[in-house]
């Protein structure tokens, strides 16, 4: 790659350094290029780059780490993040790690789940409004109303959730172990929040009645039965790996089901010629980086609340230590029981 020294403007980070593209910021930065080049465009490296060299500085000052999301896009997840994974992963590697400071480059439910399992320290995440669909389709008060029109029947709730309404629920799950948490309950029902495909998807993998909440990932409930149907036919021979979050026409077609960890651990085992993962889109980038010899078919569906969190504003948040997450502790305690149950069933691996 030639160097150009290129001033984005005025832009200077709060430590006094210029962020500006140049020959020492393109050497400090050269290793993480060559893993991105085949999914960032060359074009955009010199915008990226003084952010990612500047954030690494901040990182060393604050003793902070950055998690990243599987859906978070490849500067983000290859450039500046320390830890990555789905949304339980991160939450229980932030536990683990020693750093006091975690940027959470997720959406908000993953920033509460990591401070209700690492009350000491401090959560940040880059952008409020990186919301959920899925995570805002129920509160804690829908969870109550449900116990009274089902007493007695135990609240199986999956990990994409809030805090809230974790700690109304008896046990979480996640998108790998929801079937084992189900039957581990040793009932007839359940009551089971909040993503419906979901639902479905252990309903017909099990005995136990399933009664379902009808929420939905915006992201994947877009997808369709016919669209996969379409990429067989433009791609013969290609395999198609699903999140369970899909609707039942989209899994019915699909050759694999998976977490988003178990989409990666099929895509590592199989290591198909050409393979199209439905789920988010950056999802493919960030996996293709480690499998050059798979051809990635990119049903592009991108999720915007994700796609809240860039360079810019992961830099913000460690300068100014802005927008840190805080759980009453009662709230947290009961949520921190309810994932604690869960782990206690099997380890899960995957949201």
């Amino acid at each position: 790659m030639s160097i150009t020294r290129l001033d984005l403007g005025s832009s200077t980070a709060t430590d006094g350094v210029p962020l500006v593209y140049t020959p020492a910021v393109a050497a400090a930065t050269a290793d993480v290029y060559e893993r991105v080049r085949a999914v960032v465009p060359e074009v955009e490296w010199p915008v990226h780059a003084p952010y990612i060299d500047a954030i690494e500085r901040w990182k060393r000052s604050r003793g902070a780490v950055v998690l990243a999301h599987n859906y978070q896009t490849p500067e983000i997840f290859h450039g500046v993040a320390d830890l990555s994974g789905d949304s339980l992963a991160l939450a229980q590697q932030a536990a683990e790690t020693d750093a006091e400071v975690i940027v959470m480059c997720g959406v908000h439910f993953m920033a509460e789940t990591a401070k209700m399992l690492s009350p000491e320290k401090t959560v940040l995440i880059p952008d409020l409004e990186a919301g959920c669909s899925l995570a805002a389709s129920i509160s804690g008060a829908d969870v109550r109303r449900l116990r009274e029109r089902h007493p007695g029947v135990p609240v199986v709730t999956y990990v994409n959730t809030s805090v809230e309404v974790k700690a109304e629920s008896d046990i979480c799950c996640t998108s790998s172990n929801a079937v084992e948490v189900v039957e581990s309950l040793g009932v007839d029902r359940v009551i089971f929040l909040p993503d419906e495909f979901l639902g479905r998807y252990v309903a017909d993998n099990t005995d136990v009645e399933v009664i379902l909440w009808q929420g939905h990932c915006e992201v994947h409930e877009r997808f369709t039965g016919d669209e996969l149907r379409d990429y067989r036919k433009t791609y013969p021979g290609i395999q198609i790996f699903a999140h369970p979050e899909c609707p039942p026409d989209v899994l019915s077609e699909a050759d694999y089901v998976g977490s988003t960890a178990g989409l990666i651990r099929h895509v590592d085992a199989t290591r198909p010629e050409r393979v199209v993962l439905v789920t988010e889109c950056s999802m493919s980038d960030n996996v293709a980086v480690a499998h050059p010899d798979v051809e990635f078919i990119r049903p592009c569906n991108l999720c915007p609340h994700m796609k809240q969190i860039t360079l810019p504003k992961i830099l913000t948040a460690l300068e100014r230590l802005q927008h840190e997450v805080t759980i009453d502790p009662d709230v947290a305690g009961r949520g921190r029981r309810a994932v604690e149950r869960m782990l206690e069933v099997g380890r899960g691996a995957g949201g």
